[in-house]
C-alpha cells in the first residue's frame, strides 16, 4: 500500500515512521507552512491554564514562553503528546473536537480559577471562546502561528497521483483538504482520484475533498488519528468508520 500524507512537516514525519511500522509506504505533501509568530504580546497575568486545539499552538507557545507550571487542556492526543513532550506535566486530554474541550474544561475548572488562554492560529476551526464565555469562564486569545497554504503540488507527488499510484490520502483538516483539490485540478491530476481512497478526519474534511471523483470516501469514526488510520486497516482502539458523511459535524477536529 502507498498513501499520500497531507499533513504540516513536522506531524507527516512521525506519522510516515508509523505507517512504516505496519509495512505502508508513504510520501509527503505538506500543504500547510507553519510560521509561528516572534512578534506576538504574550501575557500571562491572571492565566491559570492554557488550551490548546492544535499541536502547532503548543509549539508556537513553547517558542514564545518559558513557563511550564500551568494546567493544559488538550483538544485531542496529538496536542496533548505534544505538550507534554514541550515540558508540560499538568494534562487534560479531551476527544479531538471544541466542543469535547470545551465540556472537559467545565467539568475540571472553575470560572474564578482565573483566565483561560487559548493558544490560536489565525485560521480557526470552532468558536472555544464563545463556548467556554458563554459559561462565565474568562478566555484570552493568543494568535502564535499562522498556515500559509501552498500554491503547488510537488512535481513528483502530482505525478504519482496522476497516474493512480497512490491507494489513499490523508487528510486531517476542511483546509489541507480543499487545498489538495483545488492544487490537483490546477496541474491536471485529479483524474487520479478515481483509483484512490480519501481518508477524512471528519465530515467537514469530506465536504471539502468532494471536488475530485475519489474511489471511496471515508470518515473515521473519532476525530482522532488513531480512528482515521483505522481506515487503512491498522488496528486500533476507534469503532468503526463510515463512507461520505456521517450524520452530524465535526467543526473543531483536532487541526494541522
Amino acid at each position: 500500500m502507498r498513501v499520500l500524507i497531507t499533513r504540516p512537516e513536522a506531524e507527516a514525519a512521525s506519522l510516515r515512521a508509523r505507517l512504516a511500522d505496519h509495512g505502508i509506504a508513504a510520501d509527503c505533501a505538506p500543504l500547510l507552512e507553519i510560521r509561528i509568530r516572534r512578534d506576538a504580546v504574550l501575557s500571562l497575568d491572571g492565566v491559570s491554564g492554557l488550551l490548546f486545539t492544535s499541536a502547532n499552538g503548543v509549539r508556537a507557545f513553547a517558542a514564545n514562553a518559558t513557563r511550564r507550571d500551568l494546567a493544559v487542556w488538550a483538544v485531542g492526543e496529538a496536542s496533548a503528546q505534544a505538550a507534554r513532550a514541550a515540558g508540560f506535566s499538568d494534562l487534560h486530554t479531551a476527544g479531538g473536537d471544541v466542543e469535547k474541550l470545551a465540556a472537559l474544561v467545565r467539568a475540571q475548572a472553575r470560572p474564578q480559577d482565573g483566565v483561560l488562554l487559548h493558544v490560536a492560529g489565525s485560521v480557526l476551526a470552532g468558536d472555544l471562546q464563545a463556548l467556554l464565555q458563554a459559561d462565565g469562564f474568562t478566555v484570552r486569545r493568543a494568535v502564535l502561528y499562522e498556515a500559509a497554504a501552498a500554491t503547488a503540488l510537488p512535481v513528483p507527488v502530482a505525478t504519482a497521483f496522476a497516474a493512480g499510484q497512490y491507494d489513499a490520502v490523508l487528510f486531517f483538516s476542511p483546509r489541507t483538504a480543499a487545498t489538495f483539490a483545488t492544487l490537483a485540478l490546477a496541474a491536471g491530476c485529479g483524474g487520479g482520484a478515481v483509483l484512490a481512497m480519501a481518508a477524512c478526519l471528519s465530515a467537514n474534511v469530506a465536504a471539502a475533498v468532494d471536488a475530485l471523483p475519489w474511489r471511496r470516501v471515508a470518515v473515521a469514526a473519532e476525530p482522532r488519528e488513531a480512528a482515521l488510520l483505522a481506515l487503512l486497516g491498522i488496528q486500533t482502539d476507534a469503532g468503526p468508520a463510515s463512507d461520505r458523511h456521517p450524520a452530524g459535524s465535526q467543526n473543531g477536529a483536532e487541526r494541522e
